[in-house]
């Protein structure tokens, strides 16, 4: 099989419209590579240039050394799996998964073949007679599934392919695609806005913002190192805590509390702070002689009002109200066990040190922790 490649490269349609702008990255055999970032971010307009359906306005495309970006999209060997599941409806399931190996005139025998194989691996062998109109959703996201896979591309290309189904079948068919895949030896790019369906499914993945690359790592790196404030947003449910803090020497302000700031680097007048919320907690009864300065060894205190409670059924996510000096106002949102209780609106909450990020408040980028 061969690796894919993408040099610098560049979408222009207008002086305002460069969907992708200088993309460099490498998608190895047996890689499994996820694009994810908001609507308009460049994530379909890639799937488009490596498949050969658009060109470049600037860079190269190379499959497995080979340049291809002056070849036509019939003549790369790439598989594309779109949102909508795009079957003809008057093909049984058989004819669907055969009919571009049919247009290749590869033989009857081995067509035969390699559907039956694929029908298989996907669970579709008894569906093989069946019409798109009397199978589910899920069965006809498989049958799409298949007939990119009889092909035995060079590439897989997927776009939002389960955007179309229902919460309890996406997580299915997730499940699904992350076992077939593994036993797949080409490189595969899969596109959604979905980050849930990035962080399980991924070998690495890759966060765009504004036709930018933003950050490529794997799924843990991304989501316990965002390289940027976007990235920090972006990735993870409930959302990471995001305040812009005004500082006093090496300290950023929280509310009233001066919580140290990372060291190396000359401070500013500004920082931004990030936390998740599952790395926020009620405060114990042997931290509270530490409220008086907000900061023991291992973390800080914080003290405000409840004013909302989500119950997200395993956890509770509370949204509590931190009051500053100079009328400042920080909402700090904290992720906690179902079963655990506090008494009144008033709350201390306790912020791990060692799982605080921190940002430059003009550029965004990461800074380092304390």
């Amino acid at each position: 099989m061969a690796k894919l490649e993408l040099i610098n490269l560049n979408k222009t349609y207008d002086p305002k419209t460069i969907p992708v702008k200088d993309l460099s990255l490498t998608v190895a055999d047996n890689e499994f590579l996820t694009l994810v970032g908001p609507s308009g971010c460049g994530k379909s307009t890639i799937l488009r240039l490596i498949s050969g359906l658009e060109q470049p306005t600037r860079g190269e495309v190379r499959i497995g050394d080979q340049p291809v970006t002056n070849v036509g999209a019939g003549d790369r060997n790439i598989a594309m799996v779109f949102q909508s599941y795009a079957l003809y409806p008057h093909m049984n399931v058989f004819d669907n998964m055969a009919s571009s190996l049919k247009l290749r005139k590869i033989n009857t025998s081995e067509i035969k073949q390699r559907v039956e194989d694929t029908a298989k691996l996907l669970g579709l062998e008894k569906l093989l007679d069946r019409k798109p109109g009397k199978l589910s959703g899920g069965q006809r996201q498989r049958v799409a599934l298949g007939r990119a896979l009889v092909r035995n591309p060079d590439v897989f290309l997927l776009d939002e392919p389960l955007s179309n189904l229902d919460a309890l079948l996406r997580e299915q068919v997730r499940a699904d695609l992350k076992q077939i895949f593994a036993k797949q030896n080409a490189p595969v790019v899969y596109v959604t806005h979905d980050q849930v369906e990035a962080m399980t499914l991924s070998s690495r993945v890759a966060v765009l913002n504004d036709g930018i690359l933003q950050q490529l790592d794997a799924p843990p790196n991304i989501y316990a190192h965002p390289a940027n404030r976007f990235v920090a947003g972006f990735i993870g449910s409930p959302q990471m805590n995001l305040f812009t803090l005004n500082c006093e020497g090496d300290r950023a302000l929280l509310g009233d509390v001066k919580i140290p700031l990372p060291g190396g680097f000359a401070p500013p007048p500004e920082i931004d702070l990030g936390i998740r919320p599952e790395h926020v907690s009620i405060a114990s009864s042997s931290d509270h002689a530490a409220e008086s300065t907000g900061e023991t060894n291992n973390s800080v205190k914080v003290q405000g009002r409840i004013f909302l409670v989500e119950n997200l059924g395993m956890s509770n996510l509370l949204s509590v109200n931190v009051q500053g000096a100079n009328n400042s106002e920080h909402i700090i949102r904290a992720l906690l066990p179902v079963e655990q209780t506090w008494d009144g609106e008033e709350i201390t909450l306790s912020l791990a040190i060692d799982k605080l990020h921190w940002f430059h408040a003009q550029t965004g980028e990461a800074i380092g922790s304390v």
